[in-house]
């Protein structure tokens, strides 16, 4: 395994959960381990506990659970796993943000073998197609620019998809790096400064902590962006699309508390979603004197107005 697939294990893997018996027989644990933080990923850990109530499990009735969190420094993924894992060969559930076979994790999606299994969200792949909807909504740009951050293992393939797709399109594509707050900063005075017609925000824990600078940049400087997360279109994004997420982390609270139950990781398939969120702020697409075309509308699982 090289190096950029043992960080994608323990760094970009999205969020993990790991299901172990404790030694107190009564109580099971869960060792919940996040890439980002707490708060903007809540309804996350909600629709989990919700995947474990649905195969009778209930935090503090019957398991307890320990939660981890990064806070989007993915440095700091190896020595939480460790500390979660103590040494010992226990269960996996992940929600992975790309191809879990692809990066060594399972030996294939329908059977995983070993000791992993769990949900791949696809984050990575959708991001062309983040592209193409943000042409459509800005067709007269030549140019777009892609937020990343330069620490998440798997911003290589995605910048090399999105050049790919750039090119497919003829546009140019500016890329964009930050891994700061203050880089965010810098990174919009960049897409000023290129005169660049759209922006495209990777999928990473570090952008979705920090989704409230985000819009408000993209507010500021009249910026048509497109994200991940139905949040940030919520709070006044122009356009968003994803995996549902909340979905995906219910599923692996019902992997969870199967493997509670007694069922091996190696006997679930790893599930891909099938339900994607596509959300478009008219509020926001009036104020950049964007007009949302019927090809788009028509798609749109939420309109906010």
């Amino acid at each position: 395994m090289n190096r950029r697939q043992f960080m994608l294990l323990l760094g970009s893997a999205g969020t993990a959960a790991r299901a172990l018996r404790a030694q107190q027989k009564a109580m099971p644990v869960i060792g919940f381990l996040g890439s980002g933080s707490p708060d903007p990923n809540a309804p996350l850990v909600a629709a989990f506990r919700q995947g474990l109530s649905e195969t009778g499990w209930f935090e503090g009735q019957n398991l307890a659970i320990e939660h981890s969190w990064a806070e989007g420094r993915y440095d700091q993924l190896p020595a939480l796993a460790a500390d979660l894992l103590d040494r010992k060969a226990v269960p996996i559930v992940f929600v992975s943000g790309g191809d879990p076979a692809e990066l060594g994790l399972v030996a294939s999606l329908a059977r995983p073998g070993g000791n992993l299994t769990g949900v791949s969200i696809l984050a990575a792949e959708l991001t062309p197609k983040r592209l193409e909807l943000l042409s459509e909504l800005v067709p007269q740009a030549g140019v777009i620019a892609l937020l990343v951050n330069p620490n998440n293992p798997q911003t290589e393939g995605v910048i090399q998809d999105m050049q790919e797709a750039a090119r497919a399109k003829r546009l140019r594509l500016h890329v964009l790096k930050a891994s700061t707050e203050g880089e965010i900063d810098d990174a919009f005075a960049s897409f000023v400064q290129q005169h660049a017609g759209g922006l495209v925000v990777e999928a990473d824990p570090f952008f979705t902590a920090r989704s409230e600078q985000l819009v408000a940049l993209a507010s500021r400087d009249a910026v048509p962006a497109i994200y991940t997360r139905r949040e940030f279109a919520v709070s006044g994004g122009l356009i968003s699309y994803g995996t549902s997420l909340a979905g995906a982390f219910r599923q692996a609270g019902i992997y969870a508390g199967k493997i509670l139950a007694g069922a091996k990781p190696a006997d679930l398939p790893v599930q891909q979603p099938t339900t994607f969120e596509l959300v478009i702020n008219l509020k926001t697409a009036k104020a950049l004197g964007l007009i949302v075309p019927p090809s788009i509308l028509g798609r749109a699982d939420e309109v906010i107005e």
